[in-house]
């Protein structure tokens, strides 16, 4: 599907709910080992993760924020 519908089910939303906890305790877990790490290149694949789950979270909400209107 390539367009956010007008209405979502409860299920998806469960489920949507469910991928955007997930980003972000896998974001808050790799920041957290990212700053206890003391081997720098660990250090840093903990920094990329981070960032990923974050951006993933952002593309995310752009998403949701398509199906609003005014």
């Amino acid at each position: 599907m390539n367009t956010v519908p007008n209405m979502i089910s409860t299920k998806d939303l469960s489920y949507i709910s469910d991928i955007i906890n997930w980003n972000i305790t896998a974001g808050k877990s790799a920041h957290h080992f990212a700053n206890e790490c003391q081997l720098e290149d660990v250090k840093k694949m903990m920094e990329v993760v981070r960032d990923m789950h974050a951006k993933h979270l952002a593309m995310l909400i752009d998403i949701l924020k398509e199906g609003q209107y005014e």
